[in-house]
Parts: C-alpha cells; sequence; structure tokens
C-alpha cells in the first residue's frame, strides 16, 4: 500500500475516534495534519517529511481549531434557545413552592415548579432563580 494510502486511513481511524468521543475535539484536530501528510507522501517526499508535515499540522491545529470548537461548544446565554434559555433565568413565586409543586413566572410565563433543594419552601412573591428544567417544570431556589 502506498503511503498516502496509510495517511488517509490515519486520517479516517482519527475522524471516527472523534465522532465515537464527542466533546472533546482532540483527534479531529488531527485529521487534517494526516491529509497534509498524505499530499507530502504523494509528491513522493519521505517519511521524515510526511512525519514533520504531521506533527506539525497537529501542533496548529490543536493550537487555532480546537480553541474555535470549544467556544462553540459552550454557547453563552444570550445564543441558548428552547428550555437551556430558562436555566440561569429569574422568576417570581406565584403560588407557593414546596415538595409538591407549586407556580412560577418566567419571562411572562406561568410554569409549574417544585424547589431545587429538597425541603425547601418558597412563599409567593419571592423571587426565585431557575436552576434547571424537568420536563415542563422549572427547579428554582432562593
Amino acid at each position: 500500500m502506498p503511503a498516502w494510502g496509510v495517511w488517509i486511513i490515519v486520517a479516517a481511524l482519527f475522524a471516527v475516534g472523534e465522532i465515537a468521543t464527542p466533546g472533546l475535539f482532540v483527534l479531529g484536530t488531527v485529521v487534517p495534519a494526516a491529509l497534509g501528510s498524505a499530499v507530502v507522501a504523494a509528491a513522493g517526499l519521505g517519511v521524515v517529511w510526511q512525519l514533520v508535515v504531521f506533527i506539525g499540522g497537529s501542533l496548529l491545529a490543536l493550537g487555532v481549531l480546537r480553541p474555535i470548537a470549544r467556544r462553540h461548544l459552550t454557547l453563552p446565554a444570550a445564543t441558548r434557545t428552547g428550555t437551556a434559555a430558562l436555566v440561569g433565568a429569574r422568576a417570581v413565586v406565584l403560588e407557593r413552592v414546596d415538595v409538591h409543586g407549586g407556580r412560577v413566572k418566567i419571562g411572562g410565563e406561568v410554569w409549574s415548579a417544585r424547589p431545587f433543594f429538597d425541603g425547601q419552601v418558597i412563599e409567593p412573591g419571592a423571587h426565585v432563580e431557575v436552576a434547571k428544567i424537568e420536563g415542563a417544570t422549572a427547579l428554582v431556589f432562593e
């Protein structure tokens, strides 16, 4: 098998590894380096040059691509959507919130609610923060 073919297989294995380990974005950064080494091998340059391109390309990709990918994985609150956008939001208690339930108003909408911490009771009029959304119920705390 030609050397460029081996580098293509290496790139494919790293791509599959990245897909199998979502969220880390480490293996995916070396895929372009492996493809670059495949090009160098196809051009007829030796193993030393192929390794230089692979190592240099991997370091460059880790330094440039990984920070960009990590920024996109952690979205700020302003760009979150759905129930994820409600986590951290402030709410007003409309009906007493205890282990059995209650009601809060979050951004103009009325939600069923339970306390985030066991045994906590929150009286009407209290300002709370949304810790989590479970189905259609907001888990809140003071």
